[in-house]
């Protein structure tokens, strides 16, 4: 872990493409500012970690779905007709 000193008003460059200043310091709280590209998340990081579970249960879900019915389903949406009515096969 790189450690850096700074003052109020002071900053960090990371990347070229972001920068870190400290706008305020009182007692043991810090306010810092961050000048990022709006593509580059920034989460504090009880809340990243917060995502990454959600993320990590959504990813692990057991989600049920019946193959032949979905099959079945896409096959018949392709046969209706413009007026909503299916073609028999």
């Amino acid at each position: 872990m790189l450690v850096l000193t700074r003052k109020r008003d002071q900053s960090i460059v990371i990347n070229e493409n972001i920068e870190i200043t400290v706008l305020d310091i009182q007692g043991d709280q810090v306010r810092i500012g961050i000048d990022a590209p709006r593509e580059v998340s920034i989460h504090r990081k009880e809340v990243f970690v917060q995502i990454s579970e959600e993320n990590r249960k959504a990813a692990s879900a057991n989600v049920k779905v019946d193959l032949k019915e979905v099959l079945k389903n896409s096959r018949l949406a392709g046969l209706k007709k413009e007026d909503g009515s299916q073609d028999p096969k």
